[in-house]
């Protein structure tokens, strides 16, 4: 039977600017970082992103490295635009990135021009498409000019293969060198992405925040759950389906501590007096940010994706809230 997307979906999401451009996002994207390698059924890729789109996520997040293997994740998107959004194309927010190590030999990473316009192309291939909407850097390289590499970034554009471009992992002072460059090339950066949560507070150390907000710049926050440990998953043990048990790169069972347990549980307190799961006062707590056009979100089960979507429409934290999670995790405010 063919996927046939809830009517409603448009008056169930909130959308924002993206900084000063026209492009406005969902106040949640789909974050394709797991799930969407060769080790899931492509029945359950489906699955995932009709839940997220009848819920108003229209935003797509890849990269060329995600997988696994690396390069998985856009083909298999790909046979989904084929497929469940044949037809919805132009409804869709679709982003890559190349920076990572993604092909033997000293051209496979970085930030050269042959590598990421090479990637590129790569990356519409495997994704059938003729552009992208959104082409980020995806990493800043310490050894090539920052003028070549944003160089690279305006030819996507003016070759047609990419509407806007984004910088992602960049702190607030390298961002704004780049930002200074694409704007002389007349070329539409509008967004940075970034690590951002309440366990981790890096995207207000470097910078990155106050600089957007003050260049007018959009900013799109990955791992707000802390690869898992703000939701309730791990507050009474670890179960054996868990990313831990079955994938510890990203999080292992020593960080797990029973310092940051309690400090968990604490979070989950505040969440449960807001009427909330831990992970819906987590995404709550970024979106207070100004700066903060969307946070990425990526999900295992559709449940969870439902789950998620509650936030939109729910009361921001107030400044007695907020002084209760510094507090939970030792930060004065």
């Amino acid at each position: 039977m063919a996927y046939i997307p809830n009517a409603e979906r448009y008056t169930q999401m909130e959308y924002r600017r993206c900084g000063r451009s026209g492009l406005k996002l969902p106040l949640l994207s789909m974050g394709l970082w797991h799930n969407f390698g060769d080790t899931n059924s492509l029945e359950h890729m489906a699955q995932l992103c009709e839940t997220a789109f009848d819920g108003g996520i229209t935003h797509f997040d890849l990269a060329n490295n995600y997988g696994p293997p690396a390069g998985a994740a856009e083909r298999n998107f790909g046979k989904l635009l084929k497929t469940i959004f044949a037809g919805h194309r132009d409804e869709l927010v679709i982003s890559t990135k190349a920076g990572y190590d993604m092909w033997e030999g000293p051209y496979g990473e970085w930030g050269s021009r042959k590598y990421l316009l090479a990637s590129l192309d790569q990356s519409l291939q495997r994704l059938g498409l003729d552009y992208v909407d959104i082409f980020y850097h995806h990493r800043p390289d310490p050894e090539t000019p920052l003028e070549e590499t944003m160089g690279a970034l305006a030819q996507a554009v003016q070759s047609g293969k990419a509407l806007y471009v984004g910088l992602s992992n960049y702190d607030g002072e390298t961002m704004s060198r780049a930002a200074a460059i694409l704007e002389q090339l007349h070329c539409p950066f509008i967004i940075n992405q970034n690590r951002y949560s309440i366990l981790d507070r890096v995207s207000e150390k470097n910078g990155i925040l106050s600089a957007s907000e003050q260049l007018q710049k959009g900013v799109i926050i990955y791992s707000p759950l802390a690869q898992g440990m703000l939701t309730d998953r791990y507050l009474h043990g670890i179960p054996e389906d868990s990313r831990i048990r079955t994938d510890g790169r990203f999080l292992q069972e020593s960080q797990l501590t029973e310092e940051r347990l309690s400090q968990l549980r604490q979070l989950q307190a505040i969440a449960q007096g807001r009427g909330q799961t831990l992970a819906q006062l987590a995404l709550c707590w970024i979106l207070r940010q100004k700066a903060v056009t969307s946070v990425l979100v990526g999900a295992s089960r559709p449940e969870q994706l439902i789950d998620t979507l509650q936030i939109v429409g729910q009361e921001p934290l107030t400044e007695e809230e907020l002084r209760a999670v510094d507090a939970a995790i030792g930060m004065e405010r």
